[in-house]
């Protein structure tokens, strides 16, 4: 496995690879993000992981400084998951224009996500997905990967760069990783390293509350409003801070309507300090009430 830090390097190094896998990163990797790996080495020869932090996708008050960063663990478990090379730039690889004086990242020339990115997690982190957009198409012209791979945990954003590629064209096939799972139900993440024993059990409750509003959706009497509206105020009583639960059609991320086939239950809330997302499809019944 080689360890890459420049985009002349890696693009030398692929330019004779007939066929790539990618699987992009923020690192601190667990075993959600070996799962993508393992998905990776099934349709490539060459699978290509970067870790970067990437400082565009966060807000002001967000968790940038802090997010953990475990380089040389991620590289020791990527060796062992079979993957070809690893791609950890700076910022200033990533973002030429960078000033280390003032941290501008100089990028004045962005994706802007379609207006789905304002909702969900983008109604409380405006901007973010225009920063996870910019700096994936800035990887995959980097990479020109055949394949790339994303977790189902992040559907909003697996919706968005699924747009991301078929708007502009891109010859890249969006492969999707399902949620790995603590025992608990709890989904696998790398900001669970910031939760206190006694919180990490307690975080498995946003699990087991999507799957009770599964159960609930798929009544014939079932009204969606009321079953959002519901889990919040039980998540909010045990001491969360729901930012939303919402019912959508997994097809197009808008509210759920009698015509959708396959819906989405998403959530996102914070345990402690902690935000946590979560999300669950399910086939639609045919008789509920929207």
């Amino acid at each position: 496995m080689q360890i890459i830090h420049t985009v002349a390097e890696l693009r030398a190094r692929l330019k004779s690879e007939p066929n790539i896998a990618f699987v992009p990163t923020m690192g601190n990797l667990h075993a959600g993000h070996m799962h993508l790996v393992k998905i990776a080495g099934q349709h490539a020869s060459c699978v290509v992981v970067s870790i970067f932090v990437n400082p565009l996708q966060f807000g002001p008050s967000e968790d940038l400084a802090n997010y953990p960063r475990t380089l040389d663990a991620d590289c020791e478990k990527l060796q062992a998951a079979g993957t070809s090379i690893v791609f950890a730039p700076t910022v200033t690889e990533m973002y030429p224009d960078f000033n280390a004086a003032t941290n501008c990242l100089g990028q004045t020339m962005m994706i802007s996500a379609p207006p789905i990115a304002g909702e969900l997690c983008g109604a409380s982190r405006p901007g973010h997905f225009d920063g996870v957009a910019t700096v994936v198409m800035k990887l995959f012209n980097i990479v020109m990967p055949q394949f790339a791979v994303f977790g189902k945990k992040d559907f909003q954003q697996l919706f968005i760069i699924r747009e991301l590629v078929r708007q502009f064209n891109l010859p890249i096939q969006i492969l999707a990783g399902e949620t790995m799972r603590e025992p608990s139900g709890l989904a696998m993440s790398s900001r669970n390293g910031y939760l206190s024993i006694a919180q990490k059990s307690a975080a498995a409750a946003l699990n087991q509350t999507l799957k009770h509003i599964v159960q609930q959706a798929q009544q014939s009497d079932a009204n969606f409003n009321t079953l959002e509206q519901t889990a919040s105020q039980s998540l909010n009583n045990s001491g969360w801070q729901v930012d939303y639960i919402s019912i959508r059609s997994a097809a197009t991320l808008l509210p759920a309507s009698a015509k959708d086939q396959q819906l989405v239950v998403l959530a996102a809330a914070k345990i402690g300090n902690t935000r946590l997302i979560d999300n669950i499809e399910f086939p639609a019944s045919l008789n509920s009430l929207r």
